[in-house]
């Protein structure tokens, strides 16, 4: 189902037309408006806008640039038009704090409808929205566009998985909000209980906030017997929708009618190309409140403008396969846990729980992948050895596999940890 068919299928030129036109009216807001744009941006920046390409002209946004003004120091509206707040964690220190105004909060949910009906979702359906409300943009962004779509919401927010599961087949739940590594720890609730997750109603799964594999895909699907999508966002650009998967599964369309993406190299930040690896980076086009000029978000991915199979014509960006602050370096090799993670689901007999440890017992990193078996009766010492081997295929890395017991690895009730650094740097 496509939502919003005129934003989504539209003509490339036409887009580009409207794209250049609202990138010189947030950069002219924003000289006006804000501060920090106010000082780094040239004289005249949005007349001097000739085509999308001079937006390599602007200056980058940073993670630290919003927590440097924190709360509210990037508004480009009055406080008493601002109606809503989120902020991250701030387990890195101060939390970044995002603003929205009502026109803010409506387009949120616009570009969550158009991420749920990509998803499968349609109007009437049952919604287990499993992300966490409060301060986290997730919960609350779902929300709104599930209701806008014309579903029914169960906003049963994080944890307490046994009311989960309750809710789900109390509800006959159609559609599954929630980061990948909670759908499997509902899966594993599931099976523990006695039930058979393909007797339950789910038919798809929407999921995010973390990143994860085609591995993870494949096993979260096999298992709970639903079709896995990925969505994409994040809170400093608008919250979850800011790109979504279809059931093409083919990479998630950006709503590009609201968010500019680019990739750029993360070492120079020179642009580059559709189809080559980067940080992405992100213009709002018509947030209200807190507009940003290229945040760099630290995901990794890549972009392409071929049209997709479902009609969109929309951008697309890859599967984020990292993020440039989680990549550890061990023995000067660089290492993503989504590169472990698909290694390891390579092998047979393994279940979809690890984390990966690190130290330093002597002058040289020691990297200790602990994951889970995933079958009984299984020779522990040859999946270790297997899954050492692939490892080290993958990653260029030799390192240790230890097969642990069931539920030795934490279950997350949100984002999962993937890497314990125990290293003194």
């Amino acid at each position: 189902m496509i939502w919003n068919r005129a934003a989504e299928t539209g003509d490339r030129e036409e887009l580009e037309a409207l794209q250049l036109r609202r990138l010189r009216d947030v950069v002219r807001r924003c000289a006006e408006r804000v501060p920090i744009y106010r000082t780094s941006l040239p004289p005249h920046a949005a007349e001097l806008l000739g085509t999308l390409d001079d937006i390599g002209s602007l200056p980058f946004t940073t993670k630290q640039d919003l927590r440097d003004r924190y709360p509210l120091g990037m508004l480009a509206v009055a406080r008493e038009d601002v109606v809503r707040v989120h902020a991250s964690s701030g387990t890195m220190g101060k939390p970044t704090v995002v603003a929205y105004t009502r026109g803010d909060i409506a387009m949120w949910a616009e570009v969550c409808a158009r991420a749920l009906a990509a998803g499968g979702a349609q109007p009437g359906d049952v919604v287990h929205n499993a992300y966490g409300y409060g301060l986290f943009t997730g919960g609350l962004g779902i929300h709104y566009g599930a209701e806008q779509l014309g579903c029914l919401v169960v906003p049963a927010s994080g944890g307490n998985a046994p009311r989960q599961l309750l809710l789900i087949a109390d509800f006959s739940a159609r559609i599954l909000c929630c980061t990948p590594s909670y759908a499997l720890n509902l899966t594993d609730m599931m099976i523990a209980s006695g039930l058979d997750p393909s007797e339950q109603p789910l038919a798809y799964g929407i999921f995010g906030a973390e990143p994860w594999s085609e591995a993870m895909r494949d096993e979260i699907e096999r298992r709970l017997a639903i079709t896995a999508l990925d969505i994409y966002g994040l809170s400093e650009i608008i919250g979850p929708g800011v790109a979504s998967e279809c059931t093409e599964q083919a990479g998630a369309h950006i709503a590009e009618d609201h968010f500019f993406p680019e990739v750029v190299d993360p070492e120079t930040g020179r642009r580059l190309p559709d189809g080559v690896r980067g940080e992405l980076v992100f213009t709002t086009l018509t947030k209200e409140a807190m507009p940003v000029l290229r945040y760099r978000t630290g995901d990794l991915a890549s972009l392409t403008r071929e049209p997709c199979a479902c009609g969109r014509t929309l951008t697309r960006m890859s599967r984020v396969t990292g993020r440039t602050d989680d990549m550890i370096v061990v023995r000067g090799v660089n290492v993503f846990p989504s590169e472990v993670e698909a290694a390891l689901l390579q092998v047979e007999g393994l279940a979809p729980h690890y984390v990966l440890r690190l130290d330093r017992p002597a002058a040289m990193d020691r990297l200790t992948v602990e994951v889970e078996v995933g079958a009984p009766g299984v020779d522990r010492e040859q999946l270790s050895q297997e899954a050492a081997r692939r490892l080290d295929r993958a990653l260029g890395l030799s390192c240790d596999v230890r097969v642990v017991d069931e539920g030795h690895v934490a279950r997350s009730e949100g984002k999962a940890t993937r890497v314990i650094d125990e290293r003194l740097l």
